[in-house]
């Protein structure tokens, strides 16, 4: 099945009810609030024509920035519930201006909120080593945690990509960013030892592809190699390979992997069967354990929500938008090429 436009609106309004007066958007109605996943949520109200909205939360996180150019892991209101500074998070907001900017063509704005998105990624390349990865995070005293972790340093790459496409709006070039992202690039493809390992979530498999480090015949592949690992016939994708629980935005995301590498037809397999976490008004419900179908946990979450909006974009939507993570991952292999879409 396709969603319908008034599925979709319903998706994106599930989005916007949740979001604050200051323009944040929690996890869900009195829940707290993470950069990473704030701006996943901004970058679903745009696909839906909610483009104030998603200037809006844009904008808080401009108020909120430290002067570090970081934000806190978790907020709730005023409250630090969480103060490490992940790398990740941080980073995701270049992500999203870039995004706003395909949605709207609105240059004004990026330069509005171009000094954040500076501050945030020279953050962020603070950590890098010398090997190309990115290390985790600072903790509360800004001492940087001691490892890189594989899918954190693959979603950074593509924000970084993201960086380097807003620094040329901004006009303000910066070609140390392009080297970091090379380096970046060769750490991900061929240094795993740097990464610590964490094999079990199914993040560490497909965000390589999704962050546009592994493309062509190496993101085949990959996603080839531990399909059976992770993909639940009928359901979607496991969260964690031990673990008997579907997620709702790991296999939207794998849903953009698929796409990304031209595997149209599994990609729109996997988002029909993803479905079944779809809530009344239109929300989606985190996950489900199998075989009994459980809700687990209790929750629906706007961040899940979007990334079915992002997906849907990919697969079914018209708008601007709708190739994004295929052009700023750094290009894939056109839809029209014939590929091999089964394993």
């Amino acid at each position: 099945m396709s969603l319908s436009r008034a599925e979709v609106e319903a998706t994106v309004s599930s989005i916007a009810r949740v979001q604050l007066p200051d323009g944040a958007i929690p996890w869900s109605a009195g829940g707290h609030v993470d950069p990473w996943n704030h701006v996943e949520a901004a970058m679903a109200l745009d696909v839906g024509g909610r483009h104030a909205e998603a200037r809006h939360a844009y904008r808080w996180l401009a108020a909120t920035q430290r002067q570090d150019g970081a934000w806190p892991s978790s907020v709730r209101g005023e409250r630090v519930e969480d103060a490490t500074l992940d790398a990740n998070f941080c980073a995701y907001i270049a992500t999203g201006v870039w995004h706003h900017m395909l949605a709207t063509g609105d240059e004004r704005f990026v330069l509005e909120m171009w000094p954040a998105v500076e501050r945030a990624l020279d953050f962020v390349l603070d950590l890098q080593t010398t090997g190309g990865s990115i290390m985790w995070a600072r903790d509360a005293d800004h001492r940087p945690w001691p490892g890189a972790l594989l899918t954190s340093s693959s979603c950074i790459h593509l924000s970084l990509g993201c960086g380097v496409r807003l620094a040329a709006v901004a006009g303000d070039e910066r070609p140390d960013w392009e080297l970091s992202l090379d380096l970046l690039a060769g750490a991900v493809r061929a240094r795993p030892q740097a990464f610590a390992d964490r094999d079990r979530f199914s993040m560490d498999w497909y965000y390589p592809v999704l962050g546009g480090v592994l493309l062509g015949e190496a993101g085949l592949a990959r996603i080839e190699e531990r399909w059976s690992t992770f993909v639940v016939e009928d359901l979607g994708a496991r969260c964690v390979a031990d673990r008997p629980w579907v997620t709702t935005a790991e296999t939207c995301e794998l849903v953009l992997s698929l796409d990304l590498l031209g595997l149209g037809g599994r990609a729109h397999r996997l988002f029909e069967w993803i479905q079944h976490l779809r809530a009344d008004d239109g929300s989606y419900w985190t996950g489900a354990t199998f075989p009994d179908g459980t809700r687990w946990p209790v929750e629906q979450t706007t961040w899940s929500a979007a990334a079915v909006i992002l997906a849907y974009d990919a697969l079914c939507g018209t708008s601007d938008t709708g190739g994004f993570f295929r052009t700023a991952a750094g290009g894939a292999r056109p839809l029209s090429e014939p590929v091999a879409d089964s394993f």
